[in-house]
């Protein structure tokens, strides 16, 4: 669970990334969760997040390399280059530009495979943002599509 704060739909004002300061949130991650993840990950199944606030969690929860259950804050600002440690697809909307939403699904599943994707929902008349239609992302590795 990620306690979604107000931040998570503001647009980037910072005229660089790195300028950029995440608000926080606070997160739980039960020793359930943790326990399906890893009997999955044994099993050689893939790690779907739905939704960015449940990546963004697991990414949290696994800054140490290893998912731990339990919870506490993140500010964790997730931008092309990040390497991520849990999640393997991601099941999302079509987010806004300059959001930070945006920034994490271009670095999830790379940046020439998310402007595709965007290109296609353009085209096809899809709706954007919180209650639009949805996509399912595979990770890329950090070097393709950056």
């Amino acid at each position: 669970t990620l306690h979604v704060g107000a931040g998570t739909f503001q647009p980037v004002r910072a005229a660089r990334l790195v300028d950029h300061r995440m608000h926080r949130e606070r997160y739980v991650i039960p020793q359930a969760a943790v326990d399906a993840i890893q009997a999955a990950q044994r099993a050689g199944g893939r790690v779907v997040a739905v939704g960015t606030t449940s990546l963004r969690a697991l990414e949290a929860a696994a800054q140490g390399g290893v998912l731990r259950a339990g919870g506490g804050e993140t500010d964790l600002f997730i931008t092309p280059g990040y390497r991520f440690r849990i999640v393997e697809r991601l099941l999302t909307n079509f987010h806004l530009p300059k959001s930070t939403l945006l920034m994490l699904v271009s670095a999830f599943g790379g940046m020439d495979a998310i402007r595709c994707a965007y290109r296609h929902a353009v085209a096809g008349r899809y709706r954007f943002f919180s209650y639009g239609d949805a996509m399912l992302i595979e990770r890329q590795s950090p070097s393709h599509g950056q």
